[in-house]
């Protein structure tokens, strides 16, 4: 089982990366290791960036993650998963949502969004792998848009050695009763999806 993992959710606000990370830090915990995170999150509510490091080891000290030392950066959309992969260790693991959200200095036309071959063809040259999840079309057929942050915590329980119903259960536990079947769903979607 894993014993050490540094992770950072990003993304635009409204996105479920701050849920999303709750989940992650709390399946940490759930497999009695020690996890902490840490978050920011300015104008997230105004569709502003979002960033939330989780820590997981048998003792955590910082809850930030250092530049270059990220062992997977889960990135709820395209350009964020750019922006943030200085903080990426060579080698390391991408999962990333193909969903693209235009930033404000883009859409004035103060800037230009880049192609996402272009984007995708820099992930390329830093991580060791990178994931491909179309995360909002699988949140509609699960039944909700908003399950996008299931999703991508699906993916990512692919790739660590855990026991998936870890995971589950801890994104179980944090939503509404309301919604925890399309929550199953979203969670089946995102395993199969990143080939889990």
């Amino acid at each position: 089982m894993i014993q050490r993992i540094n992770l950072l959710f990003v993304g635009v606000g409204g996105q479920g990366v701050l849920t999303a990370s709750d989940i992650a830090a709390q399946v940490g915990l759930d497999l009695e290791l020690d996890a902490k995170k840490s978050e920011v999150h300015g104008f997230a509510q105004r569709g502003g960036v979002v960033e939330s490091h989780i820590r997981w080891a048998p003792v955590v000290g910082s809850p930030t993650c250092e530049e270059g030392t990220v062992d997977v950066l889960v990135a709820f959309e395209l350009l964020e998963a750019a922006r943030w992969l200085p903080w990426l260790k060579p080698g390391g693991t991408i999962i990333v949502n193909r969903q693209k959200i235009t930033p404000m200095s883009a859409s004035v036309g103060n800037a230009v969004y880049p192609p996402k071959t272009d984007i995708l063809d820099a992930l390329g040259t830093r991580a060791g792998r990178v994931i491909v999840v179309d995360a909002l079309p699988l949140a509609e057929e699960a039944g909700n848009a908003r399950t996008v942050n299931t999703i991508l915590l699906a993916a990512l329980s692919t790739l660590l050695d855990t026991d998936p119903q870890v995971w589950e259960t801890a994104i179980l536990r944090r939503v509404p009763e309301a919604y925890r079947d399309v929550n199953k769903v979203a969670f089946r979607l995102g395993r199969q999806a990143a080939g889990g």
